[in-house]
């Protein structure tokens, strides 16, 4: 039945407004995923199945939950699907998918064009409106993406039941997973971008206050997944039960779609949410294998206990447009952006100031309206906060050396910047090099790529990564500033000899 759903869905997805989904955040999920989606739920013993599917679509996962069903794989007696499509052009659709298993003896199915968040929201704050919402014993989901306003109704709404989040896909499944009974399981597809970041963590406590993680399967190909729907984000499917106790989770990968090269490995939890983190990032190993951050007993220092400060850039360009210059004169300082750093050097030999074939400005003027954006002259290790998709690292450092822009007294950074700083001063040279080279190094980026499935580096980020002790960072930079040329495998093997 699934591939003849999957006709629909290609035929729905290519004549569909593209400005209409993008209004509603709307993807539609292919047959090969949707059945993989369906796979992943641990029969249990339910006699009546009560089967959430929240952004229905045309149906292709609650059509593959049902083929499970029709197939024995299930033993339930009886399935009930309440599919919700706020969509009115799909309910043609999505009744024709639900109505082929009519036919069956114990199925039924309720299509609710009501709008979800309102639904479930003013069912868990006991509105006076609110529709009848049954616990479920089973939710599968491809919820919307999109973000939610802080000034909209749906964020009035989801804040009276409980619910803080920024995005449409996290608070389809907050309320979905309060609307699970216990012991009850969700699947879904989901941004990865909930992993790491302020924003997400009133959701990331939510779910693993509520539930156990059970799996995650991460697509490697940032594309392939929705192929179609030109998705960039990346993607995974999690696997939730509501209401038991945490223990090892499965972490499964594949290229793409196809699941050719499906692999799967047990992991410890305290390996995908490390206890000492109140930031609580979901980390995703992709192999059993120990990273080398892991690994090294002398990287067990976060920046706050190194007296290091990690900021974004404060000069937002578009807000102080009066006051910048494209070169430097009178009473400027230098303003740095990314496109003054290469990104490709690891002494510092990547760093250009003045750039005058560059199309940002240069400088930015002086005076009491700028002074509280600036820094005082000095060292710095700075961190683009954006890397492109095709860039084989994810974090880039650089070092911002004072003799290079004829040692300014003050400077300031572009948003697009992190600034490594000390109580808003310079570092020392030594640990301005050491905390470049040591953040340029595969072991970083391989680590980082753990919780950050997104080209943006937020300060955050690199405020919960851990560090060596700063004798260490000083070293490296010592040692740095005594090579003629560094080189990738240069760096990687000094960073094992030091803090192994």
């Amino acid at each position: 039945m699934l591939s003849e759903v999957e006709q629909s869905r290609l035929i729905v997805s290519n004549t569909a407004d593209p400005k209409r989904k993008s209004q509603l955040g709307q993807y539609f999920t292919p047959a090969r995923i949707a059945g993989f989606m369906a796979g992943m739920f641990v029969p249990k013993e339910y006699k009546h199945c009560r089967l959430l599917d929240a952004g229905a679509g045309i149906g292709s996962l609650s059509a593959a939950f049902l083929d499970r069903w029709v197939s024995g794989d299930f033993k339930f007696k009886s399935v009930h699907i309440d599919a919700f499509e706020i969509d009115q052009s799909l309910h043609p659709y999505l009744s024709q998918t639900l109505e082929k298993y009519k036919k069956h003896e114990g199925f039924s199915y309720h299509i609710r064009e009501t709008d979800f968040i309102h639904a479930a929201a003013g069912r868990l704050s006991n509105s006076l409106i609110r529709e009848e919402l049954s616990p479920y014993t089973h939710v599968i989901l491809n919820p919307p993406y999109k973000k939610i306003r802080n000034n909209s109704a749906h964020r009035s709404m989801l804040s009276r039941a409980g619910i803080e989040t920024v995005n449409l896909y996290s608070a389809f499944v907050a309320l979905s997973l309060s609307l699970l009974k216990a012991h009850g399981q969700l699947v879904a597809i989901v941004p990865r971008s909930f992993c790491n970041g302020v924003y997400y963590r009133p959701f990331r406590n939510l779910i693993l206050k509520r539930a156990a993680v059970k799996q995650i399967h991460l697509f490697e190909s940032r594309r392939k997944a929705f192929k179609d729907d030109d998705v960039l984000q990346e993607n995974i499917i999690i696997r939730l039960v509501r209401g038991v106790r945490q223990g090892p989770l499965t972490i499964s990968t594949s290229t793409d779609d196809s699941f050719n090269d499906l692999c799967a490995c047990e992991h410890p939890f305290e390996r995908i949410v490390f206890p000492d983190d109140p930031e609580k990032f979901i980390h995703i190993p992709m192999s059993s294998k120990v990273t080398v951050l892991e690994s090294y007993p002398g990287i067990n220092c976060f920046s706050d206990k190194l007296d290091i400060q990690i900021s974004t850039g404060p000069v937002v360009d578009f807000r102080v447009k009066e006051h910048l210059r494209d070169l430097p004169g009178d009473n400027s300082v230098p303003l740095l952006y990314p496109g003054h750093f290469k990104g490709k050097g690891f002494k510092g030999n990547d760093f250009e100031w003045p750039k005058k074939d560059m199309k940002k400005p240069n400088s930015i003027i002086r005076n009491t309206k700028t002074a509280k954006w600036l820094f005082p002259g000095g060292f710095y290790c700075v961190v683009r906060r954006f890397s492109s998709k095709e860039e084989k690292r994810r974090v880039m450092a650089s070092v911002v050396d004072p003799e290079k822009i004829a040692n300014a007294r003050f400077l300031g950074f572009e948003n697009h910047l992190n600034v490594f700083h000390q109580n808003k001063q310079g570092l020392s040279k030594e640990l301005a090099f050491g905390l470049s080279v040591y953040l340029n190094t595969t072991a970083v980026d391989e680590y980082f790529r753990r919780f950050n499935g997104h080209t943006q580096v937020n300060a955050t980020d690199l405020r919960r990564m851990k560090y060596p002790d700063l004798e260490t960072l000083i070293s490296l930079g010592e040692w740095a500033l005594k090579q003629d040329e560094l080189t990738l495998d240069m760096i990687d093997r000094k960073l094992e000899f030091v803090c192994s």
